[in-house]
């Protein structure tokens, strides 16, 4: 499952039309991912969290 414990952040498809490729030869879409990380929460659970929340809560913010 590719979503953040704490923020919700997902995947999100992108992509650019390049104007010199042409009708008949498009360009394709892209699926941008969230930089998720494993997390350790304690009592031996994890959950995946994405760096900005994870960096934030190295700092004591979450």
């Amino acid at each position: 499952m590719r979503i953040c414990h704490f923020c919700g952040k997902t995947s999100v498809m992108g992509g650019s039309r390049k104007l010199l490729r042409g009708h008949y030869n498009p360009t394709g879409k892209k699926i941008k991912r969230a930089n998720l990380q494993w997390l350790a929460l304690g009592a031996g659970k994890r959950v995946k969290v994405c760096a900005k929340c994870l960096k934030s809560k190295t700092r004591g913010k979450i």
